[in-house]
């Protein structure tokens, strides 16, 4: 059995060497690398040395050396691909099989490196928008040289024609996402944008970033597509620089794009990288874990970051990192932010970024109103059942918190966590992200709108806006995934959506997209799925109320008895509404 190069590639890019060898060597940190004794020949004095920023090990005694498969294939006495397999095996990392030599990736690393000499040409040697657009954001030329800033100018085919020129097969280009094709004429994808090279932690480049400069051309921000030497899933950008950074520093400032991670970098601040794009996957948590086990998650204020950054914690934590989040305050881009404020004042604004539990909590604090009783008891029962999967140190504290923030006694608030065993909530459940956990169902609301979101990916962003605090994880994280591959600008192809999924919630996406049920009126259908939407937050504030009748006082008792009425109301006149719609 052999398997293809980009499953090795993929292996080697998730697999930590530092962790695999600490197994079976006693590691000890030696300044940026770990040292032990060798486990190839007896030694007394340790003289074997891994890096974890490199992924290779050697050992100055006997002259052994190699990447992590390299030691499994020695220390196990196996064969190279038994060697991969059994990676592959113990991390759960899914391995392609090559059932003959399979394609040399070469010539497209040689292709994209081509492209990124070209276009970096293009931006330094004569005047051009790209340039000056750059410039205007206050980034040195030092800087731009470091990162490979390119520009791809306003010609048809120019990049084409180079690459082509110096033997470059047209197909291959097309696949790389360098060129597209329209019948039998060949023109470049990117034109007129900044161009950003991405580059793995290997010094390979792999894809591009364009950002348009005319504000008419759309979409803002082209990306590569996937292909055999770019998966968006396993890559950060900018970690090829940030890496010495972040293992000196002690932790990561994760962002969500190009020009957030340069104009961070600008300000001597270098311990940061971006996730291309708001969904985090576990691969990049592993790749993180590799440098730091501290993260700062430093995502956008509005509805869609706060959303990336409730999941990406999670991912972050079950991967063992220790996370915060931090948004920038007044409405801007970190990298706004740093070129007005200043170095200092956004150093003082990172000792700000909130640790995951009050993070979380201040997360259920915004989707309520808590100036009156209602908002403030909903907020209170949300947050109580958040707690309950603490452990009891952060239990304790947080209750403490949250008594003295909102106005409660400690003593009712352990009861209705469920701390005294009368409550519910006595028996801590399992964490939605626990991975023996089956993921949370779609409801028939959630799984039109990403019906929707597939056949008419034009109105991904009115269907991710439908999805709110209402909605699963599952459903917030397929829909997010959709978005992502809307925004790439590189044509909607749903098994790249599926790529970046897990196999539970791929499992449930392709059961939506296998349903053959046209949508006559995309328009309409959206507006059925909010009225229904609607509805169930109507039915929940309804339970709510009811199951707080016992133990009110009178008065109260009248007073919610009151909004159970509207509410019905409400909700019947929601579904004559409907009904009405469906007559007509």
């Amino acid at each position: 059995m052999s398997f293809t190069k980009r499953s090795v590639e993929n292996l080697k890019e998730q697999v930590d060497i530092v962790e695999v060898i600490g197994r079976v060597v006693q590691l000890k940190r030696a300044g940026a690398s770990h040292k032990g004794l060798c486990p190839f020949h007896s030694e007394k004095t340790p003289s074997f040395s891994v890096s974890g920023q490199k992924q290779y090990f050697t050992c100055f005694g006997c002259g052994a050396s190699g990447d992590v498969i390299e030691f499994v294939r020695r220390y196990y006495n196996l064969e190279f691909n038994d060697a991969v397999e059994k990676l592959g095996k113990e991390y759960g990392i899914e391995l392609e099989e090559s059932h003959s030599r399979g394609p040399d990736l070469e010539p497209y690393y040689r292709a994209n490196k081509a492209a990124a000499e070209f276009f970096y040409k293009c931006f330094t040697e004569k005047a051009n928008k790209g340039y000056s657009y750059m410039k205007k954001r206050g980034i040195d030329p030092k800087l731009l040289k470091r990162f490979g800033i390119g520009y791809a100018d306003e010609e048809w085919d120019s990049l084409h024609k180079h690459l082509t020129g110096l033997g470059f097969d047209p197909e291959m280009l097309v696949e790389l996402g360098l060129s597209a094709k329209r019948g039998d004429r060949y023109y470049d994808k990117f034109r007129n944008r900044v161009i950003f090279p991405i580059i793995n932690t290997s010094g390979k480049v792999i894809g591009f970033g364009g950002r348009r400069i005319d504000p008419n051309d759309n979409p803002k921000y082209l990306n590569s597509p996937e292909s055999r030497v770019f998966s968006k899933k396993n890559m950060l950008y900018g970690l090829n620089l940030s890496r010495k950074a972040v293992a000196e520093a002690g932790f990561i400032i994760l962002v969500e794009g190009y020009m957030d991670t340069i104009g961070i970098y600008r300000a001597g601040i270098e311990n940061v990288a971006a996730s291309l794009g708001t969904a985090l996957t576990e691969n990049q948590a592993r790749l993180i874990k590799r440098y730091t086990n501290d993260v700062i998650l430093l995502y956008d204020s509005d509805a869609a970051g706060r959303n990336a950054a409730l999941r990406g914690m999670e991912i972050l934590k079950k991967e063992g990192l220790r996370v915060r989040v931090l948004h920038v305050t007044d409405g801007k881009d970190p990298d706004e932010f740093v070129l007005e404020k200043g170095r200092d004042e956004f150093l003082k604004l990172l000792d700000k970024a909130l640790p995951y539990g009050e993070y979380r909590i201040e997360a259920i604090r915004s989707r309520h109103d808590i100036s009156n009783e209602e908002g403030r008891i909903e907020c209170l029962k949300e947050i109580a059942s958040e707690l309950r999967s603490y452990s009891p140190v952060e239990q304790d504290v947080y209750i403490r918190r949250v008594s003295q923030d909102m106005g409660v006694s400690e003593t009712a608030l352990r009861r209705e966590i469920g701390l005294d065993g009368s409550a519910p909530g006595s028996r801590r459940p399992e964490r939605a992200e626990d991975p023996e956990k089956e993921p949370d169902p779609l409801s028939p609301v959630e799984k039109d709108l990403i019906r929707l979101a597939i056949l008419h990916p034009e109105m991904t962003d009115k269907v991710s806006e439908a999805f709110d605090s209402l909605s699963s994880d599952s459903g917030t994280a397929i829909i997010s995934a959709i978005s992502d591959e809307c925004s790439a600008g590189d044509g909607f192809d749903l098994r790249r959506v599926m790529d970046g999924l897990d196999e539970p919630l791929r499992t449930m996406l392709r059961d939506i997209a296998s349903e053959d049920i046209p949508i006559a009126d995309p328009d309409a259908l959206l507006a059925d799925c909010l009225s229904r939407k609607r509805v169930e937050a109507l039915k929940k504030k309804e339970q709510m109320l009811i199951s707080m009748l016992d133990g009110a006082s009178e008065e109260d008792q009248g007073r919610m008895m009151e909004q159970i009425q509207n509410i019905r109301r409400e909700i019947r006149l929601g579904k004559d509404g409907k009904r009405q719609n469906e007559k007509h």
